[in-house]
């Protein structure tokens, strides 16, 4: 697959999500309601104010939980070829999992895997 192969895929990809919105808008009413506009959770109307800090320390663990996850992708492959590709295989993973351990080191070092 070469450059050409690439550019035609980008457009490709961009004209089908552009023709995607466009039909979508075209083919909706866009009614204007207020009650649109407020927050909505479980079926409960909020009370109060409804604009609040979160603990930045959730989001840092669904992060490093998405890293972690993301992981699995890249290790189902490589077990799948692993014994045709041979040392090379092993090597590359050893070094994907440093990576990876470094990473979670690093995170528990700055408190990241605290539940506050």
């Amino acid at each position: 697959m070469g450059a050409s192969s690439m550019i035609v895929l980008i457009i490709a990809g961009l004209a089908f999500s552009i023709i995607a919105v466009m039909v979508a808008r075209f083919m909706t009413r866009s009614t204007t309601n207020p009650q649109k506009g407020e927050p909505y959770e479980c079926g409960i109307p909020t009370q109060g104010k409804t604009w609040i800090q979160l603990n930045v320390g959730y989001y840092l663990f669904a992060l490093i939980f998405l890293i972690f996850d993301v992981e699995l992708i890249f290790i189902f492959p490589w077990a799948v070829v692993a014994k045709s590709v041979g040392w090379v295989a092993l090597v590359e993973i050893v070094i994907f999992f440093f990576i990876l351990f470094t990473v979670f080191l690093y995170a528990h070092k700055k408190g990241a895997l605290k539940w506050k």
